[in-house]
């Protein structure tokens, strides 16, 4: 793991500034529906449009809760600099996963149960990649594993409106509007379930989310 070439002191007060500056420019505001926050071991998966998603998330869960919260984002992105290394180690404590060729999904499975093994929850966008359409993508399968190897850990589905119109991809500012994080109801994989129902399922809870909202 690369070590912070900023240091370990000013994590605190970049997680405040971070968080304080994207309430105030999003007005974002949380809504539990079917699901409160809790301690346990939580997996919460969630459309993905924007670099700014996870943070948002994290930011959205009562403080108790962030310090246990992790993103799982890929190591290729948030290696490259200096400042990028801080923020995603240092501020968000993020599971970086190696997405080169060669890396195997066992490895990343792995990564992310211990989180949850410990009682930490976790990020996660199981469209894979950011998605600038306005059709959700199909999940990809990590998901589904990561469900199986952790059976006690709670899926919760999470739909954030409107960031990718707050921050689209390529610009570098971004516009002043309110995003709004639906929080569903758990989803849980089935004993005998398949991949690819549960996949669906999985899917199908983020868009009935997506309808909530309009």
């Amino acid at each position: 793991m690369h070590r912070s070439c900023l240091g370990s002191g000013p994590s605190r007060l970049a997680a405040l500034l971070i968080t304080s500056f994207a309430a105030a420019l999003t007005g974002a505001r949380a809504l539990w529906r079917g699901s409160q926050p809790s301690t346990g071991a939580r997996i919460y998966f969630a459309n993905h449009s924007s670099h700014g998603d996870f943070v948002l998330l994290w930011s959205s869960l009562p403080p108790d809760l962030r310090a246990r919260t992790h993103p799982v984002a890929g190591a290729d992105y948030w290696n490259k600099g200096c400042l990028r290394r801080f923020i995603i180690n240092d501020v968000f404590k993020g599971v970086l996963i190696n997405r080169r060729p060669g890396s195997g999904p066992s490895d990343a499975i792995a990564q992310m149960s211990h989180i949850l093994s410990r009682g930490d929850s976790l990020i996660l966008f199981p469209e894979g990649t950011r998605n600038q359409s306005d059709t959700l993508l199909p999940f990809r399968g990590g998901l589904y594993h990561l469900a199986r190897a952790c059976p006690d850990a709670e899926l919760i589905p999470v739909w954030i409106d409107n960031l990718k119109r707050v921050m689209p991809k390529g610009r570098t500012l971004p516009l002043p509007l309110l995003v709004t994080l639906t929080f569903g109801e758990p989803v849980q994989l089935g004993h005998d379930e398949t991949k690819e129902h549960f996949l669906e399922r999985a899917r199908e809870a983020l868009l009935t989310l997506s309808k909530e909202d309009k």
